[in-house]
């Protein structure tokens, strides 16, 4: 303890403080990629990489839409955490409220219109005919569980920015732990391969949003606030909460389009590609969820004293979330320096995939440098719903990928790829850190 103490000058209330919330965001988002992992893994051990790429193309389906309105988490999560820290509890029940409204609005238009949506996927994703068919009946699967899943995004925002981690964190473990359980019983047990894997996220996220309904409106019902006199459909709020949501939806597109071109373009290098890039992208995907713990814990103390506009608290928040978030950056480049090897190992048995996964490892190794940035800016932003500089920054960020994941792999092949993604996350991360200052200039004006 005294080491970390003098690693960690200043305030040690502050650092228990971040780590106290960080820790269970992070088991939390670890279990989410792990989920992802076992539903790659269980089809990764029959006998063609077809599942494979078709688990991972119909994943990729629903991992876009759920980004596309990540609004829905994450613009909960600043609302509420700055309406916390402004003591008005009404308001933090109506933001609930309104997210959940949407949430639903959005899964049911989906339901509604799931075949031409579907159409227009398949049109453009032109992988092999068999990764098609097989992702096709994912998707018809999945799509049920839509509604259900949505809700969760608001559940988890207005737990997050109530400061409620270890609640948020138990319904992630029963969403994940029982997609991975009922994973190895209907892939491995009844054979119902892709599909079992499907039917399985349905289940468990249709059982976790019945969960955090339950949870969200129990804490809501602690505060003594009648729900009838709440300002739900204020113009001023929802003009505000459009807006807001309109710029994390932009900033996400631009995000998603980034990961559909790498996708895309791995299509047509064949299936071993393919299904090498959705297993590295896996370990992708467990350095984001585990430095988000950080970021989390950011958008929540953040927007806290963004709320109550004292400007020496928000930087004392950001410096001690920033360092812990570059010390577990640079553990996970010793874990994957060390096991990765292992991890793609773990993930799929079908030599040739781990053969070509481990040509393109070194990326992996390298990224959580380069990552550590704007994962943790994109924390103290939507804390403070400054989302039009995250929205310009992802722009900034994608224009600069496109010509160098095109030349590049033109030139290096899969490795300029995963150039083009490197090149993406540092602009992030460099004009996230360029513009923080005027955060606490807005909060100078207003204070």
């Amino acid at each position: 303890m005294e080491l970390i103490k003098r690693l960690f000058p200043g305030d040690w209330d502050w650092h228990k403080k971040v780590l106290n919330l960080a820790w269970p965001v992070i088991l939390s988002n670890v279990s989410i990629p792990l989920a992802g992992a076992v539903d790659t893994a269980v089809v990764g051990h029959l006998p063609d990489p077809v599942y494979i790429g078709s688990v991972a193309l119909g994943s990729l389906i629903f991992t876009t839409m759920y980004w596309v309105v990540g609004f829905l988490r994450m613009g909960t999560t600043g609302f509420v955490a700055q309406n916390m820290g402004a003591k008005d509890d009404e308001e933090v029940a109506a933001v609930y409220l309104r997210g959940l409204g949407v949430a639903l609005t959005i899964g049911l238009v989906v339901l509604v219109f799931q075949k031409p949506i579907g159409s227009a996927i398949f049109w453009f994703f032109e992988g092999t005919e068999n990764v098609e068919s097989y992702a096709l009946d994912y998707y018809l699967v999945r799509i049920w569980g839509m509604p259900f899943a949505l809700c969760n995004l608001v559940v988890v925002g207005y737990l997050f920015g109530t400061q409620r981690m270890r609640s948020a964190l138990v319904l992630q473990l029963l969403l994940n732990g029982m997609n991975i359980v009922l994973d190895v019983v209907f892939v491995l047990g009844f054979g119902w391969s892709v599909k079992g894997v499907a039917f399985a996220t349905v289940i468990s996220e249709v059982v976790t949003a019945l969960c955090g309904f339950w949870l969200c409106f129990r804490l809501i019902g602690y505060s003594n606030l009648q729900l009838g006199r709440l300002a739900i459909f204020k113009n001023e709020r929802l003009r505000m909460l459009a807006k807001v949501n309109f710029n994390i939806m932009v900033r996400t597109l631009c995000l998603e389009a980034v990961i559909i071109y790498f996708i895309w373009v791995s299509t047509r290098t064949g299936d071993i590609v393919l299904a090498a890039n959705a297993v590295l992208m896996h370990l992708i995907h467990f350095l984001a969820f585990g430095l988000d713990g950080f970021a989390h814990a950011a958008e929540a103390l953040a927007g806290g004293a963004f709320g109550a506009r004292n400007r020496i608290r928000l930087r004392k928040v950001v410096i001690t979330t920033l360092a812990w978030s570059i010390v577990f950056a640079l553990v996970f480049c010793l874990v994957y320096f060390v096991f990765g090897g292992l991890i793609v190992s773990l993930i799929t048995g079908i030599k040739s995939v781990r053969i070509v996964a481990g040509e393109y490892l070194g990326w992996l190794v390298f990224a959580p440098l380069v990552c550590v940035w704007p994962f943790f800016f994109d924390g103290v932003y939507i804390g403070t719903t400054r989302t039009a500089e995250m929205r310009n920054s992802v722009i900034l960020a994608a224009l600069a990928f496109l010509p160098v994941a095109h030349f590049g792999f033109m030139v290096m092949g899969n490795h300029g790829l995963w150039l083009g993604i490197m090149v993406f996350m540092a602009v992030r991360g460099l004009t996230l850190a360029m513009w923080y200052p005027r955060i606490e200039q807005v909060m100078e004006k207003t204070s």
